[in-house]
């Protein structure tokens, strides 16, 4: 097994945090894009939104796919190869002649997309030892944070000067190369054991993840938090473009450095977890997320970045925390374990918007962060279930 900060470690988590990047710019380049696309296809405000939620969709979708197949083939053909086609559909798009093909290319890219994310843990899982584990896994996380910046901050800047159309060849030919380095670094798998493709044996595997109180306990924390916290953005922006603030497309795009603070939530989680148990780590950072939410109420805009600042780093923290837990409990087929994990994670991002609606039509920034605080109360109770419940197995030897 791989230890902690030697050099195959070093050279692994490189290896991933870069493919996280590569993923998750790919991911988010349309979201600043969106108005430019309304406009070039002459399309409404909820058909051009769907080029996000669409890939996000498929890419939920995917994980329940690429999680029993790399059980069956082994994680790194299927991380490499998945990569590398997302990434030409993201040159492809370009080119697109009309929204109907464009919209094609983000389903298409969403599901090749989820090819990473649904076994990078996993991978982890089979070659780090647990200490080796917590230190990449919170790095590899802030790989994400980077990507869903670099992806809107790079699009949206070539956009403004070159088109929306020069956006995607730019992302397209960084991604390339950040798949070559990562084609490169990553070391191969010593420890994997293959175990054959049988869809009924996949289909017991992930009913029994299912009924595994520990992971359900997790998927319902990833789920759910990330249900509040990405979907906190897009009703602040709202605020924000509204007296007093009424900030510009330009300037609400820059909120999103905030998830700055997630790169070093995650970045830390590994730190944070050798002083505290996984679930104590998961409450912390649950904690964290409802003291920013409670801190943008405050009617200054430095105040608010502050606050979702906060928020970024308490929710990296969590879902840091509770998607290294799934690999470290689940006894067998970790892959698909994984994939349920995020399954559960990017549902909860396309669900979040239908319940603040109501909160925010009704109370505004005030409804939708007591709605809020109802959602991260209860995944708060999960973790602290957690909690007791290691409390008490690590007990149960010393009592008897």
């Amino acid at each position: 097994m791989i230890e902690p900060r030697t050099r195959a470690w070093w050279r692994a988590t490189l290896a991933l945090c870069l493919g996280s990047f590569t993923v998750f710019i790919n991911l988010y380049v349309a979201q600043p894009l969106l108005p430019a696309i309304r406009e070039s296809f002459d399309v409404s405000t909820l058909a051009a939104g769907s080029a996000m939620s669409v890939s996000m969709l498929t890419l939920a979708l995917s994980l329940l796919f690429y999680g029993p197949l790399s059980d069956a083939i082994g994680r790194a053909a299927i991380m490499r190869v998945t990569l590398v086609l997302a990434s030409l559909c993201t040159l492809v798009m370009a080119f697109a002649p009309n929204f109907a093909s464009l919209l094609a290319l983000r389903a298409l890219q969403g599901f090749l997309l989820g090819g990473l994310p649904a076994v990078a843990i996993a991978w982890m899982g089979d070659e780090f030892n647990k200490p080796a584990l917590l230190l990449a896994v919170g790095l590899y996380i802030s790989g994400n944070t980077l990507g869903g910046i670099g992806g809107r901050v790079i699009g949206g800047t070539v956009a403004e000067h070159w088109g929306w159309h020069s956006s995607f060849v730019a992302i397209a030919c960084l991604s390339l190369a950040c798949t070559w380095a990562f084609w490169r670094a990553l070391p191969p798998a010593r420890q994997f054991r293959p175990s054959p493709l049988r869809v009924g044996q996949a289909a017991r595997d992930m009913q029994g993840h299912l009924r595994d109180p520990r992971l359900i306990a997790a998927y319902l924390i990833g789920g759910f938090n990330f249900f509040i916290f990405l979907n906190q953005y897009s009703y602040v922006t709202f605020r924000l473009s509204e007296a007093p603030f009424s900030l510009t497309s330009q300037w609400l795009g820059l909120i999103f450095l905030t998830y700055l603070g997630g790169t070093v939530g995650s970045a830390l989680s590994g730190r944070i977890a050798q002083r505290l148990s996984q679930p104590a780590c998961m409450m912390l950072g649950i904690g964290i997320l409802m003291s920013g939410s409670l801190l943008t109420l405050m009617p200054s805009l430095i105040t608010i970045i502050v606050g979702l600042t906060i928020n970024a780093v308490g929710f990296f923290l969590a879902h840091s925390m509770a998607s290294s837990w799934v690999g470290r409990q689940a006894q067998r087929a970790r892959g698909s374990a994984s994939s349920l994990y995020l399954v559960f994670y990017y549902l909860g991002a396309s669900l979040g918007g239908f319940y603040l609606e109501p909160f925010w039509a009704r109370w505004q920034w005030s409804g939708v962060i007591a709605a809020s605080l109802l959602v991260l109360l209860g995944t708060f109770s999960v973790s602290a279930w957690l909690w007791r419940r290691e409390r008490r197995m690590v007990d149960m030897p010393a009592s008897t």
